[in-house]
């Protein structure tokens, strides 16, 4: 029998404040079918490709049926997620006639890798043969499916805040398992921005406004590029992005840990975003515009930030400078040399 005071460490809950849970031995589980359905979505619907033929969007999900959830066995966090997914496309071509079709997606489960997935685009059987369909099933698969693991992305990190909770000894580290693996950026904007769950505050919160500035060696042209083409984004921020660079186009970067929409573009010229961290209160957004000026041999970058949270003041600009334009500087060489 063990003396007083030396017993089996998962039953001592007086070091805990709350006496729950302690050191996360307890199997805890998580609904998140709900979550998940309403998460699935908002990511498909409004999804949009284009190319010389015309453009197609994403403008209807009619099914979503499965479940998900999350459970926690010695502070490892396993996922069990199995979807049936039914979506609407709408085409138009560059004269003006209109389609429809459908994009299902039967097997989006944990025992599957996005790559294994099964994504069916069919045109409707009364449409008239188009050269749209070929572009949804083209690159309108990939939009879905990197819209689906972003999904996955998201499960396993804003969803699962405070399933492992506080041990005798600090905070314990989650552990995901499931046979579809999550890459975990290593950045500061990622670690930093995952740390705490989204809340709705319900009421207004303090905010400021900045201004950032920087030179690079490119043209406007070139430089207004890189922030809206997905591979040129996915090339500097080293993670997955999905970016729609139209105008009321949505991104998520580095794991859906930075997200947001383009309010407005001015080619070559002005970009105006809205922007977040994921971990900020719920639906809140800053206003960041970016002002291209052509300097003949160089660009000056102008960023006007707007309704930051005061608190985040300082992680915002000090991840601009260095995840944006230094990294960028660095990927695509727009930065000056000093001999």
């Amino acid at each position: 029998m063990a003396k007083w005071g030396e017993g089996d460490p998962r039953w001592i809950v007086e070091e805990r404040a709350d006496a729950t849970n302690v050191n996360n031995w307890h199997w805890t589980e998580r609904d998140a079918t709900n979550w998940s359905s309403e998460k699935l979505k908002s990511l498909m619907l409004g999804l949009k490709v284009e190319n010389e033929e015309g453009c197609c969007e994403v403008t209807e999900v009619s099914k979503v049926e499965g479940e998900a959830s999350i459970n926690n066995r010695k502070g490892k966090l396993i996922f069990f997620y199995e979807w049936n997914l039914k979506a609407t496309w709408t085409g138009q071509s560059k004269t003006g006639v209109k389609y429809k079709g459908t994009v299902e997606v039967p097997n989006l489960s944990d025992e599957n890798d996005m790559e294994d997935l099964d994504i069916s685009v069919a045109l409707n059987k009364d449409e008239p043969d188009t050269p749209l369909t070929a572009l949804m099933k083209t690159k309108g698969a990939d939009r879905v499916r990197e819209a689906l693991g972003s999904y996955v992305g998201f499960l396993k990190t804003e969803f699962t805040q405070g399933m492992i909770l506080p041990t005798a000894n600090g905070v314990a580290k989650p552990q995901a398992t499931s046979q579809s693996k999550a890459k975990m950026d290593k950045t500061q904007i990622s670690s930093s921005s995952s740390t705490a769950a989204p809340v709705n505050t319900g009421v207004k919160i303090p905010t400021c406004k900045f201004t950032l500035k920087d030179k690079f060696l490119t043209s406007p042209a070139d430089l207004f590029r890189v922030f809206l083409n997905q591979e040129m984004v996915q090339a500097f921020t080293k993670a997955p992005a999905s970016v729609d660079g139209t105008r009321g186009g949505r991104f998520r970067l580095l794991d859906g840990n930075v997200l947001g929409v383009f309010t407005d573009l001015v080619f070559d010229e002005k970009i105006v975003m809205k922007w977040r961290y994921n971990n900020w209160p719920s639906e809140h957004y800053a206003t960041v515009s970016m002002t291209f000026v052509d300097l003949s041999s160089a660009t000056e970058l102008k960023v006007e930030y707007r309704g930051v949270p005061e608190n985040e003041e300082e992680r915002t600009k000090e991840g601009w400078k260095r995840y944006y334009f230094e990294a960028i500087k660095q990927t695509f060489g727009f930065g000056a040399r000093l001999l």
